[in-house]
């Protein structure tokens, strides 16, 4: 009896399952895969510093706001404006605030952070002149 043409012989077959057996990757296969993470890495790392930009001026603005709040409460107590930061508010890790020009009608707060050059501000009073970056009085500015 002949052999068909699309009959596989078994010598073949022993060949064929001695190739599928291999264990590991190849050189290429490895390589491969280090291009595409380093091409991911290239796309992922920037939008995650921009990520913890946004984060750190979100803190600071935070610590401002909370900074308005407790001002005002302190005016309405005592009718004039605390020049003392460590009364108001409890700063954020990493972020730092100064008050300036506080008088009796009026107010200015700056906040930095450590992870950021950026810079947060906001003022209060009619007397008060604008802290730089802030140029409307109540909103916070950040530059």
């Amino acid at each position: 009896m002949g052999m068909c043409a699309w009959r596989v012989g078994p010598a073949w077959w022993r060949w064929g399952s001695a190739r599928t057996a291999r264990t590991g990757f190849t050189l290429i296969e490895l390589l491969i895969v280090l291009v595409i993470l380093g091409i991911l890495a290239t796309i992922a790392i920037p939008k995650f510093a921009n990520t913890k930009e946004k984060s750190y001026l979100a803190t600071m603005k935070s610590d401002l706001r909370n900074l308005v709040t407790a001002q005002e409460a302190y005016v309405t107590i005592w009718t004039t404006y605390s020049n003392d930061i460590t009364q108001l508010v409890v700063e954020s890790p990493g972020v730092s605030i100064t008050l300036q020009d506080v008088s009796g009608t009026g107010w200015g707060g700056k906040a930095k952070h450590g992870g950021t050059a950026h810079t947060c501000a906001v003022f209060y009073g009619l007397s008060q002149p604008p802290v730089a970056p802030a140029t409307i009085e109540g909103i916070i500015a950040c530059n």
